[in-house]
């Protein structure tokens, strides 16, 4: 996999968007580590998918400004921006008998232009996508055949291809079974290992204790807590996420925090 020497950087700063009159997010200052996975968890409509909406610029802000690399993302070219940032949307569809490999080398159109046309080097990118996802050997199979789990695999290999130092992803697992969530996570996890940075909006608070380097908590459009999952995860922040009660126990592989004894808090009951 391809490893950045010099990560990029993704920030806010006093970050607010919303819909016509309605405001979701209200001034926010977020700073994403590089080379990390953040997760961003919160209940529904707290602004999880606003929020990367914007760090993925297809969101205008109502004020303050998205940082990337310390420069305003409105201000980048569309093709600068390509090649730096890759966004995997919550439900991505492909034509109906794509394969996995022509659908790999989408990831190369921002790399393409008049004069430089399909190469050796962007052949040789693709098959590394390919391996990189665990997919040589589903090459030629459709999309459509695919299971749940490589088939997120597939879409994450192209973004592989794209070669940015940024990934975000909206929900990546929402509809896998446990097994293709694992699957998923674990090449997130390798992507960051070998330089990417990965911000991914997750439901799943669980996942995101375990799979995540950083934490960021939203409710209401609000930051509540960001920063190491075992860190920042208490009874207090589950409560004031979810309104539920829960013990919070240390899992003796990963360190990281585990819930359990969960159920609804008294005053929702």
């Amino acid at each position: 996999m391809n490893d950045f020497e010099t990560p990029p950087t993704l920030a806010t700063d006093a970050l607010s968007m919303g819909y016509g009159a309605r405001r979701v997010i209200d001034g926010l200052d977020i700073h994403l580590p590089s080379a990390k996975v953040t997760a961003i968890v919160g209940p529904n409509g707290c602004g999880k998918s606003t929020l990367l909406a914007g760090l993925a610029r297809l969101h205008k802000p109502d004020g303050g400004c998205v940082l990337l690399n310390g420069e305003d993302i409105q201000r980048l070219p569309s093709r600068q921006l390509a090649t730096q940032l890759a966004l995997l949307p919550q439900e991505a569809v492909a034509p109906e008998g794509l394969t996995v490999t022509e659908l790999i080398r989408f990831g190369r159109q921002p790399h393409q232009g008049w004069l430089r046309q399909w190469s050796a080097e962007d052949q040789r990118v693709v098959q590394h996508a390919l391996e990189a996802a665990g997919l040589e050997d589903l090459a030629d199979r459709p999309i459509e055949a695919l299971s749940g789990g490589q088939r997120q695999r597939a879409w994450i290999a192209m973004t592989i291809a794209q070669q940015t130092p940024l990934l975000l992803l909206d929900e990546p697992t929402s509809a896998l079974d446990l097994g293709h969530q694992i699957e998923v996570f674990e090449l997130v996890k390798e992507l960051a290992h070998h330089g990417r940075t990965v911000v991914m909006v997750l439901h799943d608070l669980a996942s995101a204790c375990r799979y995540a380097d950083h934490l960021v908590a939203m409710r209401e459009g609000q930051i509540i807590a960001q920063g190491l999952p075992a860190s920042v995860v208490t009874p207090e922040l589950v409560r004031t996420l979810y309104q539920v009660e829960c013990t919070l126990i240390t899992d003796p592989a990963t360190g990281s925090p585990l819930l359990a004894n969960v159920r609804r808090s008294p005053a929702t009951v």
